[in-house]
């Protein structure tokens, strides 16, 4: 019969595989309802953003000289679209439910100078079109390079190719293939895929006659097929005539399973069996550390106790040494003491992100989401900042708790506001639609000022109204003089060696996020990303701490930030890391795009500092305090 502790642990173990191994639509339904459509319903085509990989600069679809409908409406957008560049409005492309369509016509365009210029630059930059068609997006089919038969696509189509004689061609003909699923007994269907093969055709016509145009290139009861025609080439003051197909294909995939082949479009180089493989090692090293720090401390704990009935305790040496100095406050406590509380609300933010994206509220599906979540939970987290920095303040036995707060409340939301004030100007003098407007930092700069910084001051005021830690022992009024080290407890050299293991816990997840946010990709796999979360915890607490012991052993009493910086230096193995997978998985060739990878990533690394930091120096504190309660001291 099975223990109650082997029964719980085999429900904790099932619940986690069933997290992590179940398929993205397991968890993508929730707040996303499906549309049910009749026969001959009007299905309208949505045009998102020009995207490229080569130069991370999106454009507005309009940019380009396309069609145009009567009236572009913009389709309604939340902050995170914004902050992402998304710009969703309609289009000249509109189909009827399960109703085959051949050579339909959109418009005929004269190429200007300069659109003729821009469509050059784009197929040289290797811009794709997406659109959207019932909240999916376009997607090419592509063959897969192991060559397996399961299908494989490509986010949005180019916008054209440069040929052998440094011709451009355009691809002005798009065969549009949509999937739907119907039930046996209903009239009713939903689509459930959207597909989309372009060409580049250089239509021949007779006369003409704008209502009613007729191709000679083909007509409603033939289909261009890609290389089947002269291509269009990009040439000024010549006219191009954009044209579709549409066709309707029954398919076996639900609704609730349509998501599936989106999330899998890089050709399975989601590695599994090496991240596991990396966590499991990352587990076992912590464990092993784990084991070590309990066997030795209880020995010396045990030891000094021992000693204190005894006249050898007159020459202790060790961590007990130190004990009327350990708990004096560090120079510019008051920073430290910012960043902790900075670094409380960047924890609750990624935290209760990864709980709300492991759930599914936070889907592809849902567009924009997932910053909005991060930016409404970052302001609202500032609670959490204000009454933790000015927790540790008063502990620090420090009286300008409103000064402290002020700190808190704009330091790192300034510094990173200044790096995307800079970025975004430059974004917005490439004419790109990831600009963010001005509209929208407006609204960014009233939430900061509006709603994060009066909840700093709340949480500060009632962290600071509470009582004070009290430190488990006495504090020397004279500082004791720290021996000299050896060459291996030199602050520096401790320091970014305590930064490898918790980078080495995040960095194979890391190349799937960089890849998903600079490569186009979706990412989805938030059931690892989680587990990896939970192993960095373990690991920045660990390593801290074990670090944080050979220094007290060393009777080196400055741990505060100490502690801090050890595994917050994993930051920098992360830009680091950054920097080598720029030149080496990136093709990106333009300067300003190279300083917008670099500047985003230095922010990204910036709060990855603040995050493992945090984390090391609470895992510290808590070591610190519990050793010092655990031992007699005269």
């Amino acid at each position: 019969m099975a223990k109650p502790g082997e029964t719980l642990a085999h429900v904790l173990l099932a619940c986690l595989l069933f997290l992590v191994l179940s398929p993205a639509t397991a968890f993508y339904l929730p707040g996303v309802a499906p549309r049910d459509f009749q026969k001959d319903d009007d299905l309208q085509v949505k045009v998102n953003k020009l995207s490229s990989t080569k130069t991370q600069l999106p454009y507005d679809y309009y940019f380009l000289d396309y069609c145009k409908p009567e009236k572009i409406l913009n389709s309604a957008e939340n902050l995170g679209e914004v902050l992402h560049g998304d710009r969703i409005e309609n289009s000249v492309y509109a189909f009827k439910m399960r109703r085959d369509e051949s050579c339909k016509v959109a418009c005929r365009k004269k190429l200007s100078k300069e659109s003729a210029k821009n469509f050059q630059e784009k197929i040289d930059d290797e811009y794709r079109v997406n659109m959207i068609l019932d909240n999916l997006p376009v997607a090419v089919p592509r063959q897969r390079r192991d060559g397996s038969q399961t299908p494989s696509y490509e986010h949005g189509y180019r916008v054209g190719y440069k040929g052998k004689d440094d011709q451009y061609f355009i691809n002005n003909h798009l065969s549009f293939r949509v999937m739907y699923h119907k039930e046996e007994l209903s009239e009713e269907s939903r689509i459930v895929g959207f597909e989309v093969i372009p060409s580049s055709v250089k239509h021949q016509y007779g006369d003409w006659d704008k209502k009613n145009p007729k191709l000679v290139t083909c007509n409603p009861t033939t289909k261009i097929t890609p290389g089947s025609h002269t291509p269009q080439e990009v040439i000024a003051d010549q006219y191009v005539v954009f044209s579709y197909d549409v066709t309707f294909v029954l398919s076996d995939i639900k609704w609730a399973s349509r998501w599936d082949t989106y999330l899998l479009m890089n050709d399975d180089q989601i590695h599994w069996f090496s991240i596991i493989n990396s966590l499991m090692i990352v587990l076992f090293l912590s464990g092993m550390i784990a084991m070590i720090m309990m066997r030795t401390l209880y020995k010396d704990i045990a030891n000094y106790n021992q000693l204190d009935s005894q006249e050898e305790a007159q020459e202790e040496t060790g961590w007990k040494l130190v004990h009327g100095d350990v708990f004096r406050p560090p120079v510019h406590s008051g920073l430290l003491c910012v960043y902790v509380g900075t670094g409380v609300q960047f924890f609750g933010m990624t935290l209760v992100t990864m709980i709300f994206a492991l759930l599914g509220f936070l889907s592809p599906s849902n567009r924009g989401g997932l910053m909005t979540a991060m930016v409404l939970l970052w302001v609202f987290m500032g609670l959490f900042a204000g009454y933790a920095s000015s927790r540790l303040y008063k502990m620090f036995k420090g009286t300008e708790w409103k000064k402290i707060t002020l700190k808190t409340a704009f330091m790192f939301p300034g510094i990173v506001f200044a790096v995307f004030f800079v970025l975004n100007a430059i974004i917005w003098g490439e004419k790109s639609s990831g600009a963010v407007p001005f509209g929208t930092m407006f609204a960014l700069v009233l939430l900061w000022f509006g709603i994060s910084v009066p909840l700093v001051f709340v949480g500060s005021y009632l962290g600071f109204k509470k009582p004070a830690i009290e430190d488990p022992v006495k504090t020397n009024k004279i500082p004791r003089q720290v021996p000299e080290q050896a060459w291996y407890m030199q602050p520096a050299f401790s320091i970014l060696i305590g930064g490898i293991l918790p980078f080495g816990a995040v960095f194979i997840e890391l190349f799937f996020i960089l890849t998903s946010v600079w490569l186009n990709q979706f990412y989805y796999i938030f059931g690892f990303l989680f587990i990896v979360f939970i192993i960095l915890l373990i690991t920045c607490a660990e390593i801290t701490i074990v670090l944080c012991y050979f220094q007290l052993c060393s009777e080196d009493y400055n741990w505060w930030w100490r502690a801090y910086l050890t595994a917050g230096s994993s930051a920098l193995y992360l830009f680091a890391y950054a920097v080598f997978y720029f030149f080496t998985k990136l093709e990106i060739t333009k300067f300003v795009s190279g300083i917008l990878y670099f500047g985003y990533m230095l922010i990204a690394s910036y709060a990855f500092f603040v995050l493992t930091g945090t984390i090391g120096f609470y895992a510290c504190l808590w070591f610190v305090r519990k050793i010092y309660a655990s031992v007699k001291i005269d």
